[in-house]
């Protein structure tokens, strides 16, 4: 059994939990092999569709790496798929929505970005303080950032380590939604809610589509380019469902095959 997150199932919903509120949540060796360990399940998993990740507590989502583990002698070893099993993760082909409560600092906005969407409560903070420690945030955050916002807001947070509030985050563009505080969780839920509507293969196929295509110069390239997922998609009992509920006038019972 997971010691440092708990993972639950909602229908077709896993959400993760980071539980280590008496340390912020940041992750040490033993917490990153854990949740490596849940999104490999949650990926096999055909009957879960949408994850959710969060931190314990109303104050931090993560504040990253724990400094302090490190410190007691504790070893740096993480899982090939990155900090929290996620940011190294460039296979996955589920939807991610990171409900942020409190405090995503370092590597604990490093997993944010790697999310597909971003809902953060007012009381929310985001940060790459590393530099400010003699460190990089080499966990992804200094590739994503740049081409989540404008390069020039980027290198403002990256160079200082500044602090940006939920507001700011939203209106920089990596921030999808502000919520109340406290309401961060129950606003990931009404968008896993949303996304629960479509097809999971469709949904599979655009995010192949969106993160696939990004490699590519060209936008005729990224077009033309066969990606799998839209071949399964196609092939699939969802792909006559789909259609034959609308011309019936109800809701598709979708299979996800």
């Amino acid at each position: 059994m997971p010691k440092f997150c708990k993972a639950e199932r909602d229908g077709h919903v896993l959400i993760v939990t980071i539980d280590r509120p008496e340390r912020m949540n940041a992750l040490h060796s033993p917490a990153h092999y854990e949740m490596h360990a849940i999104f490999d399940d949650f990926e096999k998993d055909p009957d879960l569709w949408v994850a959710i990740l969060t931190g314990a507590g109303d104050r931090a989502f993560s504040a990253g790496n724990d400094l302090k583990w490190q410190a007691e002698g504790g070893t740096r070893d993480r899982p090939e798929t990155g900090f929290g099993g996620i940011t190294f993760r460039f296979d996955r082909t589920k939807p991610l929505i990171a409900a942020v409560n409190g405090i995503a600092m370092g590597g604990g906005f490093e997993l944010a970005l790697a999310a597909d969407i971003i809902v953060a409560a007012e009381n929310a903070v985001f940060a790459l303080p590393e530099p400010l420690v003699g460190l990089a945030a080499m966990a992804g955050g200094l590739v994503r950032l740049p081409r989540q916002i404008p390069m020039k807001q980027a290198m403002g947070m990256i160079l200082t380590g500044r602090r940006v509030p939920a507001e700011e985050g939203y209106r920089l563009g990596f921030v999808t939604e502000v919520v109340p505080e406290g309401k961060a969780l129950a606003a990931a839920k009404r968008w896993a809610a949303d996304i629960e509507k479509c097809s999971p293969l469709s949904i599979r196929a655009s995010i192949e589509v969106v993160r696939d295509g990004m490699r590519h110069a060209s936008v005729a390239d990224a077009i033309n380019t066969d990606y799998p997922a839209i071949t399964r998609m196609r092939d699939s009992e969802d792909f006559v469902e789909g259609p034959k509920a609308f011309a019936e006038k109800r809701k598709p019972n979708w299979k996800g095959r």
